[in-house]
């Protein structure tokens, strides 16, 4: 039994108290993985636990190792130096072939057959397992169900929008009952609009089927704010820091996974803290601070002093720089709920005002 069929066989649309029942082993352990191609090395050593109905985002830049990880996961990888163990489910898998392997894909493109229904597209891998013709309809009206499709079997993909064709996709990647279902840049074919809407379907979704374990690699960090139970955010084929989204953003181990999470001012020990503050002879470490945790004060009222080298207009959001007397070379960025007070003017004086707590020592 899986996580798709926990309520009754294929009932893909169970109600998450029938769902978080199971008691069967899941989950995705990746131990001392390494990945070469000739003299680059993409992973390096790499171990990680997946927790059973965890969703992890998988996060960093192009060239970090990230896709490669996904990849090795769902068996495509084939690499001069490969090392490592995969075992999934409770099961070893490190040398499975990809089709063999009980795991739903989505990528970047969809690849929805052009000439087949919905319907047809969806029930493509369980024809291709040989599902009988009775489980095949049951099993694929409740995966379009499940991403809210369930009128639009008859339907063929060039009549559907983007955001549209994606559920399909997912759809077909669900409908197989997967042990893990990996996620390879499912948002970044849609607009921004659509992009947040379809995000906040997954994260529903998610909750509809807790036993579901979900890897989504992803380089936008809204999408791992938003999508996960746990971040890794890689670094050149290794893991910079894995933890809670809010693990990252408040606590960030260095300066790399600081300025990757959002906007960030790193500042001189002796800058941010005062003298009597025995963080002040910190010399190993640097002093973060996010934009938000700043408040312009008039000059005076305020631990730094500076003046304000631009104003920008986000809507409801005012992004501030300004030029510290203290660090006049590096600009400090502040970020303030648009007022219906005075608006900061470039060029005034004004100081800069934040609680001792908000700051952070951090690597380099």
């Amino acid at each position: 039994m899986n996580t798709a069929s926990l309520a009754q066989p294929g009932a893909l649309g169970a109600a998450p108290d029938a769902l978080a029942r199971s008691t069967t082993p899941g989950g995705v352990q990746i131990d001392h993985l390494t990945v070469r191609f000739g003299s680059r090395t993409v992973l390096d050593d790499l171990s990680l636990t997946i927790q059973r109905g965890e969703l992890l985002t998988v996060l960093g830049r192009s060239g970090c190792g990230k896709t490669t990880l996904l990849r090795f996961i769902a068996g495509f990888i084939e690499a001069d130096g490969l090392s490592g163990t995969l075992t999934v489910a409770g099961h070893d898998l490190t040398h499975v072939p990809p089709h063999k392997r009980n795991l739903g894909l989505l990528f970047q493109s969809y690849a929805l057959f052009p000439h087949l229904s919905v319907f047809e597209n969806v029930a493509f891998g369980l024809r291709a397992r040989r599902t009988p013709a009775k489980d095949v309809a049951r099993r694929v009206a409740d995966a379009l169900k499940l991403v809210q499709l369930g009128d639009a079997g008859h339907v063929m993909p060039a009549q559907l929008s983007g955001g549209m064709q994606q559920r399909v996709a997912l759809a077909r990647a669900l409908v197989i009952e997967p042990d893990v279902l990996l996620l390879d840049e499912p948002l970044s074919a849609l607009d921004a609009n659509l992009r947040a809407s379809v995000r906040s379907e997954l994260k529903a979704l998610h909750e509809r089927l807790p036993n579901l374990t979900i890897v989504c690699v992803t380089h936008d960090q809204d999408d791992a704010l938003v999508l996960s139970d746990r971040t890794l955010l890689m670094r050149d084929g290794r893991i910079a820091q894995l933890g809670t989204p809010q693990q990252l953003y408040d606590t960030p181990a260095d300066a790399f996974v600081a300025r990757y999470l959002g906007a960030a001012n790193l500042l001189s020990p002796q800058v941010a803290f005062s003298m009597d503050d025995v963080r002040y002879n910190e010399r190993e470490r640097v002093a973060c601070l996010r934009p938000e945790a700043l408040r312009i004060v008039p000059l005076g009222e305020g631990q730094l002093h500076g003046a304000i080298a631009s104003v920008e207009w986000y809507g409801a959001v005012l992004s501030v720089s300004v030029l510290l007397d203290a660090m006049p070379n590096e600009p400090v960025l502040v970020t303030m709920q648009r007022a219906h007070g005075m608006m900061p003017e470039k060029g005034a004086r004004v100081s800069l005002r934040y609680e001792a707590d908000d700051v952070v020592l951090i690597n380099r």
